[in-house]
């Protein structure tokens, strides 16, 4: 009787509404299911109740999963216009945002689906992974964060989630007080800043939250127009991961979070997990680059330059099939690249058969913008969200072919069979991983016993770990090669190199860097480039300048002037920049045979065709033109970058793009600013930073920098150069029978100023 009573009050509560004061109505013709999405089940309340909808009209209401707490109209009502209202400025009297710059701008508007994590602190990585569960889920919804800042401590605390987190959606920073976080953590879901959800992060879990989403989506499968800006969001999402958002400065340093490290001992190769970038890189022992390992964030098998991973963690290298297992974290997944024939493929969750003829399609109907946001999702869902591994980082192996896969946290173990890629066993809790593989962590830990405790608290801030509890978070963050100890800094993005005979400790420097390539960040894919033009460049324009010129044959030289105060680390490497000509020119630097027909490129072109015959009798005739913009007494001396590229251009208007990374570091001058460390890491940041910010941001990340007990001056950061020349060609010059017309060659010096 007792179990019956206590069930009617559990059925008579969820059949409660909350209503606002003024008894709003709405009036609607059809049932649009809203009664689900505003009462969400306690996991022991009945599933039929949660499914309740009204039928015609309904009464406007609001439930929230966190009990006993009182919701004040007016507050809700301040919380979401408080949002609405902070989204057009970086920084405000009661707000600045992190993370966030004019390359998402386009994500906030005031129609469509926010989900919005809210909290006075955010105490564990728990929350956050559920926000990246849904916004792979559901990447056409607007996802953010919203906390409550007091002092300047909240701000730095959250600086170093953004890094360890991955976290690429912003966060808006506020100095007023809600009633809704003031309880704790929340998870606020809304459309259009009307009829907020509330649910307690620590009373809703991921499917719960996964649900309402999906329920609030089916609601606008009807809108016609808001289906179009989601396609379009869609497209553009394809060209461009979410991860090409994130506008951390941090970003553009060589390392971005390297946190795991493991070793070939036969071949002398180290394998770097340069976690944040989404990549393994990987050197000899003397830090020669000797490959990359992915192309940027994703989940594609293929080949190294092709393959996409995120946030690649742990590894484990197998000698006798010169292969290298790794956990690819945010994937759900354990992948394996051979080494010799340079291919990534994932051996596990495996697919289903066919799939591949499927994703195939799938990438060509993306391109093409006419794939099915629906089926895309489901796809991706098969294949990643089915997976028995959430979130995991690190990679142990035994002696009989069992492979340790431990999450982040050593909250969970997963045991797989070395040979089949199954999961065999699963163990919750930390006690329980250490009784069932401790002694192989230990002895992987051991090594720390070697470095001096002195040495770790004057260089890193990992602290002592001689004495006392060993750190288990450090467990793939530690390897050997030979005599020498190498371990990963996550704070001052850098890879350390310890001697374990003398104890000479030592900054791992890596070379060869053109190896790497072009960012992923910096380089625009080439259909979505010319779908959307300069709108989806994010970076800005470092130089811009416009010539008038004759049709032909045009050799650009560039040249940049480098500061004085930095230096370069190594020459500009062609494999570190990326050329496309848009208009009426074709970029053909490298070709050794430029055939005629290249002379004649675009559509305004089209109309010299039928006098090929008369320009092929004329090659003896050409001039060449020199622009009057180029400085021909110019002086170039060592600290200029050089660069060279041809394109070929017809009568009309061209745009030559020029995308480049280089690789500096602070001039070391003795005898000035030697420990003026405030001044060295704003500098860092005026070059790095290729955003606009706040300057309450700003000092955050200024303070961030100050931690790196290191000399700054060793710090390698990337400085992103972006070049636009528009071209306005002239129509060739004829001859004196109107009918012949002369080709040309024409140079032009485009001269660049770094700050």
């Amino acid at each position: 009787m007792a179990l019956r009573y206590r069930r009617v009050k559990e059925i008579a509560r969820f059949l409660s509404p909350v209503v606002y004061p003024g008894d709003c109505y709405h009036q609607s013709g059809k049932a649009l299911k809203l009664l689900a999405l505003s009462i969400m089940p306690i996991p022991s309340a009945p599933k039929s109740v949660a499914n309740w909808t009204p039928v015609r009209g309904f009464h406007e209401h609001r439930f929230s999963t966190m009990a006993d707490v009182s919701h004040e109209p007016a507050s809700e009502i301040d919380l979401l216009s408080f949002i609405k209202a902070s989204l057009d400025e970086f920084e405000g009297t009661h707000h600045y945002w992190l993370n966030r710059s004019h390359k998402n701008k386009q994500l906030f508007r005031a129609e469509g689906i926010f989900l919005v994590l809210a909290a006075r602190i955010f105490d564990h990585c728990i929350m956050f992974e559920k926000l990246k569960t849904i916004q792979k889920r559901f990447p056409n919804i607007i996802i953010m964060g919203l906390k409550a800042i007091h002092t300047p401590a909240d701000g730095m605390q959250l600086i170093q989630l953004l890094m360890t987190e991955n976290i690429t959606f912003p966060i808006l920073l506020s100095q007023r007080t809600f009633s809704e976080i003031e309880e704790g953590a929340c998870y606020i879901l809304f459309r259009n800043f009307r009829s907020p959800v509330i649910f307690n992060e620590k009373d809703t879990d991921l499917e719960v939250l996964s649900q309402a989403v999906q329920e609030l989506q089916m609601h606008l499968s009807g809108d016609s127009k808001l289906h179009n800006v989601l396609r379009c969001t869609s497209l553009k999402q394809d060209g461009v991961t979410k991860d090409q958002y994130i506008c951390s400065p941090l970003q553009n340093l060589l390392l971005y979070y390297p946190g795991c490290v493991s070793a070939d001992e036969s071949s002398n190769r180290l394998f770097f997990s340069d976690c944040n970038h989404h990549r393994i890189i990987v050197s000899c022992g003397n830090g020669e680059v000797l490959d990359c390992i992915g192309s940027s964030p994703g989940f594609e098998d293929g080949d190294f330059e092709s393959c996409k991973l995120r946030r690649p963690a742990g590894s484990y290298y197998h000698a006798t099939e010169d292969c290298l297992y790794f956990v690819d974290s945010e994937n759900h997944a354990i992948r394996k690249a051979d080494m010799e024939a340079r291919t990534v493929e994932t051996l596990y969750p495996t697919t289903a058969s066919g799939k591949e003829g499927v994703r195939i399609w799938n990438w060509i109907m993306s391109k093409l913008g006419l794939e099915s946001t629906k089926e895309s999702n489901v796809e991706e869902r098969s294949e990643v969200f089915d997976s028995k591994l959430y979130f995991p980082w690190h990679l142990l192996k035994s002696v009989d072919d069992t492979l340790y896969i431990i999450d982040h946290r050593f909250q969970t173990l997963w045991t797989m069979d070395f040979g089949s890629g199954k999961i065999d066993e699963v163990f919750e809790g930390s006690p329980r991983i250490l009784e069932v593989c401790g002694q192989r962590i230990m002895k992987k830990l051991s090594v720390l016993d070697r470095i001096p405790c002195d040495w770790f608290e004057q260089q890193t801030n990992i602290g002592c770990l001689v004495e006392g509890l060993p750190r288990y978070d450090l467990l793939s963050s530690v390897t050997t090669l030979q005599k020498n100890i190498f371990i990963c800094d996550i704070v001052g993005q850098r890879i350390l190199k310890v001697n374990a005979e003398s104890g000479v400790c030592l900054n791992f420097q890596l070379s060869k860097l053109g190896i790497l390539g072009l960012p992923y960040w910096l380089d625009s894919p080439l259909e979505t480039f010319y779908a959307v033009g300069s709108e989806l460049s994010g970076t800005p324009i470092d130089h811009l300048q416009h010539f008038d010129l004759l049709p032909g044959r045009i050799d650009i030289q560039l040249n940049v002037d480098v500061p004085m105060d930095i230096e370069l680390v190594e020459p500009l490497q062609e494999s570190c920049i990326w050329r496309q000509a848009r208009g009426a020119a074709t970029e053909i630097s490298g070709m050794d045979d430029v055939p005629g027909s290249l002379d004649k490129v675009g559509i305004a072109q089209q109309w010299y065709d039928e006098l090929d015959y008369l320009a092929s009798t004329q090659l003896g005739s050409e001039t060449t033109v020199e622009d009057d913009n180029m400085d021909k007494n110019l002086v170039v001396d060592d600290e200029k970058v050089r660069s060279s590229c041809v394109v070929c251009t017809s009568p009309g208007t061209s745009e030559v793009i020029i995308y480049a990374a280089m690789y500096f570091k602070l001039r070391k001058v003795p005898n000035i600013d030697e420990g003026n460390r405030e001044k060295q890491a704003a500098r860092i940041l005026d070059i790095m930073s290729s955003k606009r910010t706040g300057k309450t941001e700003r000092d955050l990340w200024n303070a961030f920098l100050l931690q790196f007990k290191g000399d700054l001056r060793e710090l390698i950061f990337m400085k992103p150069l972006h070049i636009r020349l528009k071209l306005n060609n002239l129509d060739h010059p004829k001859a004196d029978n109107g009918r012949d017309i002369f080709l040309t060659d024409s140079s032009i010096a485009v001269n660049v100023l770094l700050k």
